[in-house]
């Protein structure tokens, strides 16, 4: 199988006054694994409909390697939708429903039998062949309708929430299978989501959407440590904001008088002029965590305040610490040596943060207040 480029561009959405989709574009490449990743509602799902031709764009086009689908069926446009829902044949078999597709085709038996098993194989399913739905597990049924999406060959697979009715352990698993799946095609997967670990986890590229926009498309990495508005450093994993104004400029750093905080050093690259009113994110495992003072550094930040609340989760332990100019910041501890698996900073200790302005990055700059 082979992927296909797809691209759509000022797409357009309503549904009554509601705007699903507001002046959308974006690029997704052949035989990438690309997720559209937002709230309820943000429009993801919309757009893969879209994409897979059962909803119509009030403007805009839709084009897989260069051509133009957006008058065409879904049948017609060489892509195939695996639903939350499954939506498996109750009353025929594993193999049947597999084959259905097939089927409608009139593909002959043989054929159909060597596919059949090739995608059962696929998806380790060959020895479920006989049995129906009802005698599968939820992730048994979700690799059934990806084996019978697949059947066909499309270039591209549209993956609308496929693991979320899955409990948490088998959706990881599940997750790991869907990766390797797509390593072995080699089509272009196309997956919508609103849970950030799973994107992250198996994504070539993400789109984070919100309000029917496209806030911002990166890589994993891309995402979570430079996110480009308050938003995408939200609801990406968890944060620290500060909000102040820019007032002094040391070459690449930027310093920045923050509301709660004090001076605030930050590695500015450019976005954050002298004057500007900005928002800066630090994700709490860039902090360091100590009873002790740390040492001076050029770029270092540091603050002191007191434990508010340690909340113990094994792997690690996180803190919210109450600074003494009075803005709560989160702290996540690794416990990565067995020395640690007990803390020894609890409730009330007074305690000091550092951290780097290598590590805070400016995700909103306005120019109010901006002195030429």
């Amino acid at each position: 199988m082979i992927g296909s480029d797809v691209a759509v561009s000022a797409l357009r959405k309503s549904f009554g006054s509601f705007e699903a989709l507001k002046d959308v574009s974006l690029e997704i490449r052949r035989g990438e694994f690309f997720s559209l990743l937002g709230p309820s509602g943000c429009g993801k799902t919309t757009l893969l409909r879209v994409i897979a031709g059962f909803e119509d764009p009030d403007s805009g086009a839709v084009t897989i390697d260069g051509k133009d689908v957006s008058g065409l069926p879904p049948d017609k446009r060489r892509c195939n939708t695996v639903f939350q829902s499954y939506a498996l044949f109750p009353h025929l078999t594993v193999y049947e429903n597999v084959a259905f597709p097939l089927r409608i085709r009139k593909v002959p038996n043989k054929l159909v039998k060597e596919l059949v098993m090739r995608h059962l194989s696929l998806v380790q399913l060959e020895a479920h062949a006989d049995k129906k739905p009802s005698m599968l597990s939820g992730g048994q049924k979700q690799r059934v309708a990806i084996a019978r999406a697949l059947i066909n060959e499309p270039s591209v697979l549209l993956l609308d929430e496929p693991l979320s009715a899955l409990d948490a352990k088998l959706r990881q698993h599940m997750l790991l299978e869907l990766d390797a799946i797509h390593d072995k095609v080699g089509i272009t997967f196309i997956y919508v989501t609103h849970d950030q670990a799973e994107a992250l986890s198996v994504s070539d590229r993400i789109a984070v959407m919100d309000g029917g926009r496209v806030l911002q498309v990166g890589s994993p990495q891309e995402i979570y440590e430079n996110p480009k508005t308050d938003f995408v450093a939200r609801f990406i994993g968890d944060t620290n904001i500060f909000q102040g104004v820019v007032t002094e400029r040391r070459a690449e750093i930027a310093v920045v008088e923050a509301e709660g905080f004090g001076p605030l050093l930050v590695e500015a690259n450019g976005d954050a002029p002298l004057g500007a009113r900005v928002k800066v994110a630090v994700r709490p495992e860039k902090l360091r965590i100590s009873r002790e003072a740390p040492g001076q550094a050029r770029d270092l930040n540091t603050a002191k305040g007191r434990v508010e609340e340690p909340i113990y989760s094994g792997f690690q332990t996180k803190y919210y610490v109450r600074g003494d100019k009075g803005l709560s910041l989160q702290v996540f501890r690794q416990h990565a040596q067995w020395s640690e698996g007990n803390p020894d900073i609890k409730w009330k200790d007074e305690v000091y943060l550092s951290w780097s302005a290598r590590d805070a990055v400016v995700i909103e700059t306005s120019a109010e207040g901006h002195q030429g």
